[in-house]
């Protein structure tokens, strides 16, 4: 196995591991030390420790008195509003937006599809190719002659003791009169 081999096997093992890591666990990159239990969240809300906060659905981002920023999600609590603005907490809401897929996003739901096409591009490539191929068995091997391969000259068989024993023999042959060829040509008729 050469170099360049074992180098493609490397990296399709690391992209598969990737790959598998990526859709076992999504929502790997945000992280998760910044976020907080809703009755934890309450707590700090109670205790006066919570300036701002961002309300988008039903998640809540905001920052403690110490700065530190936090995430929660927020259940139905009809009071919730109510007790922010209580203790002077500085809110502001936006909707839940619908982001469009990034174009990661999309690449990587279908990559699966991608690389089956891709297998199957190679294997109808691999029938195509002369050389045997994968489904070439029924194909003819025989090999185009063009002229300068073709002839045969003196010089290419010069010193072979065969070719002068068969033009020895051909000049043994008895001279065949032209009347007799005539006559067998007749006879063919």
């Amino acid at each position: 196995m050469n170099f360049k081999n074992l180098a493609m096997w490397g990296i399709i093992v690391l992209l598969t591991i990737g790959l598998y890591n990526m859709f076992k666990n999504p929502q790997g990159t945000i992280s998760q030390k910044n976020n907080i239990i809703f009755s934890e969240f309450l707590t700090e809300v109670d205790n006066g420790r919570v300036v701002q906060v961002e309300i988008s659905g039903k998640n809540i981002k905001g920052v403690l008195s110490n700065g530190q920023q936090f995430n929660t999600y927020a259940p139905d609590d009809p009071n919730l509003i109510q007790k922010l603005s209580d203790k002077g907490v500085s809110i502001s809401a936006s909707p839940l937006e619908e982001k469009m897929p990034s174009l990661l996003g999309i690449l990587l739901s279908w990559f699966p599809m991608l690389l089956l096409i891709a297998v199957w591009i190679f294997f109808m490539r691999q029938m195509q190719g002369g050389k045997g191929g994968a489904m070439g068995f029924g194909r003819s091997k025989a090999k185009m002659m063009n002229e300068v391969k073709g002839k045969v000259t003196f010089n290419d068989v010069a010193g072979v003791e065969e070719a002068k024993e068969e033009v020895e023999n051909f000049r043994a042959l008895p001279f065949i009169p032209d009347t007799i060829l005539a006559l067998d040509s007749d006879l063919a008729k």
